[in-house]
């Protein structure tokens, strides 16, 4: 799957005011650089002032937009794009990484990020019943989808709370109901419906995620995981790959570079220490593991990042 072949295409002059009040929104609100939570829960404010690559992370479910410049986003092999007409929605735990192509201190990149909790969608459809979710074949656990003017406008009313705190509380959890219920009335909206809905496949494949984000550690057996969750080997696999783009053993390896990573840059652990802790028997297959998906071994990258702290 790949981004919109048209990034920019003529804007819709109702759109352009919106996005025009939200990029304004988030310099108010947000930090001068980086991103933080915001006082809304789960709605954090993001600013870039110069073209960022983030280096490979976790990415949890979450709605993205941004409202000036443009990024890119890579799954293994796979490039999706997104400016501020597109909105991207990450369904399920990925690994990802991703460059900001437009930013500058003139023009800094500025986003938001509303993370989804996967219980909240389920009890949305439990209470309001069919919704005539579009159907489409089973896909990535991560889309871009052309924004509209109903979902920014009910994004927008969300972040304006920020300039009255004292109705967040009752207002915000209503307007974030809205917010998913346009999600899932989207054109893509069956990959939130499916990850949501128990005995779908897409949902043990969830279940699969979860249980490697928790035992990534230890040795994998793609039998045992497939008893798990309750699924054939082959089922398994085929369905995994759909939403991910990796096999388990892909996406466990993922999962262990980047806590080793972790374990060197903030606990200072050795390369081979941080490697034995997550899950690794041998330091030479640590080393070029971690070689072929950073692009340097352990002690070249460590020296690299603290440097540019």
């Amino acid at each position: 799957m790949t981004a919109p072949e048209c990034l920019h295409p003529p804007l819709d002059p109702a759109l352009e005011t919106l996005r025009q009040e939200l990029a304004d929104l988030i310099r108010r609100h947000g930090a001068a650089q980086g991103g933080g939570q915001s006082a809304i829960a789960n709605l954090f404010l993001v600013r870039y002032e110069n073209t960022v690559r983030s280096m490979p992370t976790l990415a949890q479910p979450a709605l993205c937009i941004l409202a000036q410049g443009s990024k890119e986003v890579c799954l293994g092999e796979e490039r999706y794009l997104y400016d501020p007409l597109h909105y991207m929605v990450v369904s399920v735990a990925m690994p990802i990484s991703g460059v900001l192509l437009e930013a500058s201190p003139e023009n800094p990149s500025l986003g938001i990020r509303l993370d989804i909790d996967p219980a909240e969608i389920n009890h949305l459809i439990a209470e309001a019943g069919p919704m005539s979710v579009p159907s489409l074949p089973s896909g990535r656990g991560l889309y871009i989808e052309r924004l509209d003017t109903q979902l920014l406008d009910a994004l927008l009313r969300m972040i304006r709370l920020l300039d009255t705190p004292k109705d967040i509380p009752v207002l915000a959890p209503l307007i974030r109901r809205e917010i998913l219920y346009r999600l899932l009335r989207g054109q893509q909206g069956a990959r939130l419906y499916e990850i949501a809905m128990a005995n779908t496949q897409t949902h043990r494949v969830c279940q699969a995620i979860q249980w490697l984000n928790v035992h990534y550690h230890k040795p994998l057996r793609i039998d045992d995981l497939a008893r798990e969750v309750n699924l054939s080997t082959s089922t398994l696999h085929h369905r995994f790959k759909a939403v991910t783009s990796m096999s388990p053993l892909q996406y466990q390896k993922q999962l262990r570079l980047q806590e080793a990573r972790r374990l060197m840059l903030n606990d200072g652990l050795e390369a081979s220490v941080a490697g034995y802790r997550v899950g690794y028997e041998s330091p030479s297959q640590f080393s070029r593991e971690y070689s072929r998906l950073y692009g340097a071994p352990p002690l070249r990258d460590m020296a690299r990042l603290r440097s540019a702290l």
